[in-house]
């Protein structure tokens, strides 16, 4: 069917769903330009929708259903076609569905609906699923995963949906109680079908030579499919998919090179992806899709120009000095900051304090001010408490303390730690300025610490950052009534040394919170689980609730020996999976052969190569000697090429 008038009958039909009901401003951006296109819209709300959420879908329709959270998007489509009635249904040219998980549009929807209408088509949508050999689902009644629309953008003609094959499909489709269920009775399947029983399909956006490349391009190649091929809109989970996912398939680019692109190019305002992504997404998730980490140069800037861009802007550094054995580097780490910011101080006596103001005699700073705490909650007390009533006046703060981890042995691995807090934060004056620099670039930026430790007995840290304080941090973000989403199973992007800079806007639910010295706890203080913990791991979070991301940093000093380190880590495991005969596919792939095999279960995944297995074999059954003697005629006749 080609739709031949110059002025369609349409109707669009849009999908909302949300835990908190609230209605982003992307999907306000999204229906204005969307009804366009339609003589009548339907919005069907699975769940809550807020009364501010509601007034924005009036501007489009009176047509709003507001329904069970039930059945997914399949029965709120099925809900909305018993809504309109069949009879009203076949008097559309076109019927279009679509939903919340998408962003747009990038280019008009019209544009796209007058190059349709002049295909001869039954059904059609935005982009395709390529087949997949298996059902990794379990429940697709082909047994595997046909190449089909995906129902996130669908369009149904008038020839499909006056056809019985159509209307018994929605009459009959069963209840939908898993994302599973979705996609085995409808996303999956649906394109297949109907093009069975003769109904003629197609795609706008044409990926017909990806089929090699992804099996999902709309998320592997989004900048690709919006620059050359005219893809008007991009998926909300570019932003936040499953990152072993994204390793399988690419080097982890695809989400922040659709970011940049965005922005670059002033084709979507970034702020409304910010806008939502941080309200109900992971932070973990979006700090890994987006690669929130910040490798600064600390090579030399022109002084005076940086003084004249920040001089007006109120920033502060605020240290906590105890060890005075240290004291001579708090001082040169202090000298990092420009001279127009400011500098408090606090410690624990006033002996500490005369010391502090003689070694600082004549400092170049600001307003200069050093002040007595008590030792109870050490750093964290000292900033929420000691300097609670001037955070306020500041808009940028950094904030150190001088650091020894004496619970650690040999001590030298705690100096490591210390070392790779101080120089992240601040490491000169220029890489100071760059800080300064990208939180004025970046205005949604809240927090930058510098990234976990990972050597020495540290090195389980990584992978285990809640260490026995999710309980307590959660304890304190309901106090704090924190309600972006938290989990034990997805890590915080916090500053697990208390050394960090930030915005003090995205930190004021915390530093406003009525905070007494009594709710710490008094030394010697645990290794974990007190509200000391607690509160250096919500710190994200708050930057999270009040709108703002929490990103890592690093001096690019330090990052040449963070990359050094985390490669000789990878090579160490592969060393030992490759010596085990584990080694033969993706991280992936690699990581459930292992937890397999821990379990004395047998995986199979992929193949692994003849000359694998031939160099593991004569591992194990040749001295290192005779291997090693082995292995150097070997490279002699074929090549330098290891066996591995």
């Amino acid at each position: 069917m080609i739709v031949a008038s110059k002025q369609p009958h349409r109707l669009g039909i849009y999908f909302f769903y949300d835990a908190q009901g609230i209605v982003d401003r992307y999907i306000d951006y999204f229906l204005e330009d969307y009804k366009k296109c339609f003589d009548k819209i339907v919005i069907v709300c699975n769940g809550r929708l807020s009364e501010e959420g509601h007034c924005v879908f009036k501007k489009y329709t009176d047509h709003i259903i507001v329904r069970e959270n039930k059945g997914m998007d399949v029965w709120a489509y099925k809900n909305a076609f018993e809504y309109v009635g069949w009879a009203e249904l076949e008097t559309y040219d076109e019927v279009t569905i679509t939903n919340y998980t998408s962003m747009g549009p990038v280019y008009p929807f019209i544009e796209m609906y007058k190059e349709m209408a002049q295909k001869d088509l039954d059904f059609w949508g935005i982009t395709k699923h390529f087949k997949y050999k298996e059902d990794i689902f379990g429940k697709i009644s082909y047994g595997y995963i046909p190449e089909h629309i995906q129902s996130y953008y669908m369009v149904f003609r008038q020839s499909l949906v006056k056809s019985a094959e159509f209307q018994s499909y929605w009459k009959h489709m069963p209840e939908i109680r898993s994302y599973a269920d979705s996609i085995a009775n409808f996303e999956a399947v649906f394109t297949k079908k109907f093009a069975d029983e003769g109904f003629k399909w197609d795609v706008y956006v044409n990926v017909d030579d990806l089929e090699m490349q992804a099996m999902h391009p709309v998320l592997t190649y989004p900048v690709e499919l919006i620059k050359n091929r005219k893809c008007p809109i991009f998926k909300r989970r570019s932003f936040f998919q499953d990152y072993n996912v994204v390793l399988d398939a690419t080097l982890g680019q695809e989400g922040i090179a659709l970011y940049h692109y965005l922005k670059e190019y002033q084709l979507y305002d970034v702020d409304m992806i910010w806008e939502n992504l941080l309200r109900t997404c992971h932070q973990e998730d979006l700090a890994k899709n987006l690669h929130l980490n910040y490798i600064l140069a600390c090579d030399p800037v022109d002084e005076v120009r940086m003084r004249m861009r920040f001089s007006k802007k109120k920033i502060a550094l605020f240290m906590h000095i105890y060890f005075i054995d240290l004291l001579n580097g708090s001082f040169e780490y202090a000298s990092a900051m420009p001279e127009f910011a400011d500098l408090y101080i606090t410690t624990d006596s006033e002996k500490k304090k005369q010391q502090i103001m003689n070694r600082f005699e004549g400092f170049p700073c600001g307003k200069f001010e050093v002040r007595v705490v008590p030792n109870r909650g050490r750093d964290v007390s000292a900033l929420m408490i000691g300097l609670k009533d001037v955070i306020p006046n500041y808009e940028l703060v950094c904030f150190y303390h001088d650091k020894k981890a004496g619970q650690v042995s040999p001590g030298s691995v705690g100096e490591s730690f210390a070392y790779k807090c101080s120089e992240n934060v601040l490491h000169n004056r220029a890489y100071v300025y760059r800080i300064l620099e990208k939180f004025d670039s970046e205005p949604r930026l809240g927090l930058l610490s510098p990234p976990e430790p990972n050597h020495g007995v540290y090195f389980s840290v990584l992978g285990a950052e809640w260490c026995f304080n999710y309980e307590v941090t959660k304890a304190v973000a309901d106090k704090l009534k924190i309600t972006v989403p938290m989990s034990p199973d997805k890590a915080p992007v916090a500053p697990l040394g208390s050394i960090f800079w930030f915005r003090t806007n995205a930190m004021r639910l915390l530093h406003e919170y009525p905070w007494k010295y009594e709710d710490f706890p008094e030394e010697p203080l645990p290794l974990d689980r007190t509200i000391s913990h607690g509160i250096e791991r919500v710190r994200p979070y708050v930057v999270q609730q009040a709108g703002y991301y929490p990103a890592f940093v690093m001096a690019t000093p330090y990052a040449e020996i963070e990359f050094t380190n985390l490669r000789q880590y990878i090579k160490n495991y592969n060393n030992a999976l490759a010596e085990n005969c584990l080694l033969a596919g993706s991280q992936r792939e690699d990581l459930i052969r292992l937890k397999a095999t821990l379990k004395g279960k047998r995986v199979k995944l992929g193949v692994v190569p003849w000359y694998m297995k031939l160099n593991n074999k004569l591992q194990r059954l040749l001295s290192e000697k005779t291997y090693s003697a082995l292995l150097r005629v070997k490279r002699k006749i074929l090549g330098p090429r290891d066996l591995k």
